[in-house]
């Protein structure tokens, strides 16, 4: 895979990276046996950039990834980490002293003296504004205690706002073949800020992956099972905000027009990094076959005729139901 720059990191990373929030048990367990696997395959096929966060499995996904760093010093890696979800979600809790504590406790779970880049994770709306979170932020630039900040958003809204912001260096948004809004503005903004764009739940949470069926079903801890109506946390995290059954139906007709030899969710993460200004998009994995097939969408031959797939699923399945909420 070639590299691409994360915004204003200055870092080159690859365009798959690989989500962790699996590690954390909010996709069914994972042993630390099949973690290790998971990310010694994507290094094998060339990712560079994992992205990971404090409330994962409430610092597991974090201690993973430490503990397998600290036995692979010297591969080429940018760990992104998020902090904030494991408070109360109150604009009150974001002040310099809480990022102080939630950064040094990353720092001891990743094993790192200086983190490579810390994303705010989903805040409230109000905390996109306000002055002095980022005064505390750019602190933590200044002492070393991280190389750069980015954020989290739930909203274009919110993304667009922190673009605005000269400190920000990535923004990390849902986008994939079921959830286009970031391509109106978002997009846009942020080629021309120079802020990067990570584009997680590239596979709609599995939708995309073109295994499931209306009669699937999930283990009782998986997040596709307890929060498929947004009872846990904000309900586009899971299947993008969309009606599962129709998201099922949208991806069976996703993969009807692919040619042969190309799989649905290789399609579906090479669809998103080759939206211009995104940097990278981060499918998770659990187990290296599918580590190693996410990697492989970096270096996947356009697909002619898949981003017109794409927009015309996306007007007769979703636009209706989920463009104006996020």
């Amino acid at each position: 895979m070639q590299s691409r720059t994360l915004g204003r990191t200055g870092r080159a990373v690859s365009p798959v990276g690989l989500g962790t929030w699996q590690f954390g048990g909010d996709w069914g367990p994972v042993s630390e046996q099949d973690a290790n696997a998971v990310m010694d395959a994507s290094v094998e096929a060339g990712v560079t950039l994992f992205d990971t966060a404090d409330v994962y499995g409430d610092g597991r996904s974090e201690q993973l990834i430490g503990s397998w760093r600290a036995s692979n010093p010297d591969v080429p890696l940018t760990i992104a980490t998020k902090m904030g979800r494991r408070a109360e979600q109150e604009p009150s809790n974001y002040v310099a002293a809480n990022f102080r504590e939630w950064v040094d406790r990353s720092r001891r779970n990743l094993r790192q003296d200086t983190l490579d880049l810390v994303q705010l994770h989903c805040p409230p709306t109000a905390v996109f504004d306000d002055d002095a979170v980022y005064d505390a932020l750019d602190a933590l630039v200044a002492d070393g205690s991280i190389a750069a900040y980015g954020v989290s958003v739930e909203t274009a809204d919110q993304a667009l706002t922190a673009i605005a912001r000269p400190g920000v260096a990535s923004i990390q948004i849902i986008l994939n073949a079921f959830r286009l809004k970031p391509l109106d503005r978002v997009l846009p903004a942020a080629r021309e800020a120079g802020v990067g764009i990570l584009a997680r739940v590239p596979l709609a949470s599995g939708l995309l992956s073109g295994k499931y069926t209306p009669e699937t079903t999930f283990p009782e801890q998986d997040h596709r099972n307890y929060n498929r109506h947004g009872e846990a946390f904000d309900q586009g995290e899971t299947f993008s905000g969309v009606d599962f059954e129709d998201g099922v139906r949208a991806a069976q007709a996703f993969a009807a027009c692919l040619p042969e030899g190309v799989s649905v969710p290789q399609a579906a993460i090479a669809w998103v990094i080759a939206q211009d200004g995104v940097t990278a998009a981060i499918p998770g994995a659990r187990n290296p076959v599918q580590a190693r097939s996410n990697a492989e969408a970096g270096s996947l031959p356009d697909v002619p005729g898949l981003d017109r797939t794409v927009h015309d699923l996306y007007d007769q399945w979703f636009r209706a139901a989920v463009h104006d909420r996020w």
